[in-house]
């Protein structure tokens, strides 16, 4: 019988590469709680959650000054115990222990794994160059996102058709809830 406890699933994944769509699909379609840890953070430090460098820089300062774990104890605290949550935006190997410790097994990881050429295209809008994209990518709040890949529940494509990408999305969090999977005729 499958156990009904609320689950938490983080996402990760590279700027871009469709992590939000994932928890906002989880937000929209299965009525899941909707947290980001670039929100928080910028109600923490009252960023504007829009300005993304200023984030990576705010974020920065949190994840070498120490401040990775206050950070998620924010985060967490506005989990709702009582919903299915998804956690947009998972950066740091202590955002995964933090999550696993205080969820245990209802804690799934989802790393979305995208190209470098679809990232860029998606995010066009937001830099004025491919250089300004690197500049973001490689900046060293992002770093730590690849090690994140090896504690994934799931890995799944980003750069695959939006119907692909929602059918896979399906069948994981199916899995994560031991329920059958309902495939679309």
């Amino acid at each position: 019988m499958p156990d009904h406890s609320p689950i938490v699933i983080g996402v990760a994944g590279r700027i871009g590469s469709g992590k939000t769509l994932v928890a906002r699909y989880l937000e929209e379609n299965c009525g899941f709680q909707y947290l980001r840890y670039s929100l928080i953070l910028a109600e923490w430090f009252n960023a504007d959650p829009g300005g993304k460098t200023r984030l990576q820089e705010v974020g920065w300062g949190v994840m070498s000054g120490e401040g990775q774990r206050e950070l998620n104890r924010r985060l967490i605290a506005k989990v709702d115990p009582q919903r299915d949550c998804a956690v947009d935006g998972l950066r740091h190997p202590i955002d995964y222990e933090e999550l696993r410790r205080s969820f245990k097994d209802r804690f799934y990881l989802i790393f979305v794994e995208t190209s470098a050429e679809i990232r860029f295209s998606r995010l066009r809008p937001r830099y004025e160059s491919h250089e300004a994209f690197l500049a973001a990518d490689e900046h060293p709040v992002e770093q730590n996102i690849d090690s994140l890949r090896s504690d994934a529940s799931a890995i799944i494509r980003g750069d695959v058709s939006l119907a692909a990408f929602k059918a896979e999305l399906d069948l994981i969090i199916s899995g994560f809830k031991g329920q059958p999977a309902q495939l679309d005729q």
